[in-house]
């Protein structure tokens, strides 16, 4: 397979549209609307590719990016990428003066934290962009609200610490009881109020934010002046429940929870995962193929051998959970356990299969289709972990379903 003029040795690609991911953003920014839209870029896009997912979400409207981690950041700045990029949680003080030096905003939560960002920034020079996250709930990362003040406080008195946002994020925001959306409800309200205590002790947020994906979709109350959208960026619902829902119940909880917003179906996905047969078997009724003989062919099948395995993000309970995988346009079972580099795929008696034949693992194929929430189904996971768990020897290809142009990483 050849792309753009490289050569693509191992016929496995994880196939990025970068149109899709332009269209989520306008789509995703429209709702959001007047609030700024933060394109969450972390864990190398989701899997996607950072920098090329952020290029185009920026390109496309997004306001700034976020990531997970310093050298996340630093990778986008390599790549030239001027826009602003928050750093969700706190750097470690080692990790300061790379944040200042690469001009990222920190995220900052502790008496530490502040101290080593203005360390760093006096020494360089410079002023450094932070936004102070509080803890409402999700007792992840996050100042304690009681020791909320103090923190403000350093941060506004630190002469090269410029305040820029106050901000929580909510855990719950995707679930779909009563008890999940009052949560979210009181995780609002307690961040209004630490809003409005900020302002009277002199430190009043420039902007706030609380949204993630779910949160948009779901939680308009939540859209404050910026919104971090991840999953729905690559054209994933942030549940199964908004997967499937145009929208959620209005259950009149403070204004959470309900208000129509477009749906999921509504959004693009980014990615498919595709590959091509390697070698074709005819094998008779009762053979075992595979590691562990843990699978049985209860009549003559064609089984088909396709390079991707466990090492590339197909787990092996894909298989003993009855994963599947598309193959002429049908969905065929796994034939056997998945190795390190290779899956199996009973394809049926009557199956004329060759060699070179495309298989899709997530994507579309003749009118049938298999999603990241497919997967995350019959995994017990999330469609997060699917889309992430793709391996790095997976070869990204980059295609623009608007101009027809393609690249790989």
């Amino acid at each position: 397979m050849s792309t753009n003029g490289r050569e693509v040795l191992r016929p496995v690609w994880a196939e990025i549209d970068l149109a899709a991911v332009r269209h989520n953003v306008r789509l995703l920014r429209e709702l959001a609307s007047p609030a700024q839209l933060c394109a969450v870029v972390k864990a190398d896009g989701y899997g996607h590719g950072a920098v090329e997912v952020g290029r185009a979400a920026l390109e496309a409207g997004a306001d700034c990016l976020a990531v997970a981690t310093v050298e996340e950041g630093m990778e986008l700045r390599d790549a030239q990428i001027a826009a602003s990029v928050l750093v969700l949680s706190e750097p470690p003080p080692d990790a300061m003066a790379q944040v200042v030096a690469g001009g990222l905003t920190a995220t900052l939560y502790s008496a530490r934290g502040v101290q080593s960002a203005q360390k760093a920034a006096a020494e360089a020079g410079k002023f450094l962009d932070v936004h102070v996250k509080v803890d409402t709930g999700m007792h992840r990362v996050g100042a304690d609200p009681a020791e909320l003040e103090g923190i403000l406080s350093d941060v506004v008195e630190a002469p090269h610490l410029r305040y820029s946002a106050l901000w929580t994020h909510l855990s719950v925001a995707d679930g779909t009881s009563e008890e999940d959306t009052r949560f979210t409800a009181a995780q609002l309200s307690l961040f209004s109020e630490l809003c409005k205590h900020a302002a009277s002790w002199g430190a009043e947020p420039p902007i706030t934010h609380a949204a993630n994906s779910a949160a948009l979709l779901n939680h308009p109350a939540s859209r404050l002046d910026m919104v971090r959208c991840g999953i729905t960026l690559y054209g994933v619902a942030p549940s199964r429940r908004s997967k499937q829902s145009r929208s959620s119940p209005d259950t009149g909880v403070d204004g959470v929870g309900g208000a129509p917003g477009p749906g999921c179906e509504d959004l693009r996905p980014a990615m498919g995962l595709r590959a091509h047969v390697s070698h074709v078997r005819r094998l008779e009724a009762g053979e075992r193929p595979s590691y562990g003989r843990l699978y049985e062919l209860k009549e003559p099948s064609v089984v088909a051998t396709v390079p991707v395995g466990y090492a590339d993000g197909v787990p092996r309970r894909y298989f003993t959970e009855g994963g599947e995988v598309l193959v002429g346009g049908l969905r065929r079972r796994l034939a056997g356990s998945v190795t390190m580099d290779q899956i199996m795929v009973d394809c049926g008696p009557d199956s004329e299969v060759s060699v070179g034949d495309e298989v899709v693992l997530i994507g579309e194929q003749g009118g049938e289709s298999l999603s990241a929430w497919d997967w995350a189904g019959v995994l017990g996971t999330i469609g997060y972990e699917v889309l992430t768990g793709i391996g790095p020897r997976v070869t990204r290809v980059y295609v623009d379903s608007e101009r027809d142009a393609g690249r790989t990483k």
